[in-house]
């Protein structure tokens, strides 16, 4: 899954390819650096309808390792996080993150 990292930021949709190879459309939601990687939280698009504040509670969020490339800065790719711990930090920092943008409204 590789996309355009800066039409990614403006447009906040990703296009993927998810299990059985159909398309997916995926609306980034936040980026969070773990132990020096970056991660995205994302969001899934159902029938052609962006999230909302109204409607994200029964969104199914994703959460994917970002990767830049080498060559390109401009281009990344996302990977799923296989290792329980890898994930398990990543969720607690998403989480503190959220704790502390709570906390100062």
């Amino acid at each position: 899954m590789s996309e355009n990292l800066n039409q990614t930021i403006d447009e906040q949709i990703i296009k993927t390819t998810g299990e059985n190879g159909e398309v997916v459309y995926m609306k980034l939601q936040e980026v969070i650096s773990v132990d020096n990687k970056d991660y995205a939280l994302l969001s899934v698009v159902k029938d052609d309808v962006l999230p909302t504040c109204d409607n994200d509670e029964d969104d199914e969020l994703v959460v994917m390792r970002m990767l830049m490339d080498k060559d390109n800065q401009d281009e990344c790719t996302f990977e799923i996080i296989e290792s329980d711990e890898e994930f398990n930090n990543v969720v607690s920092a998403i989480n503190e993150a959220d704790e502390l943008e709570s906390d100062n409204e």
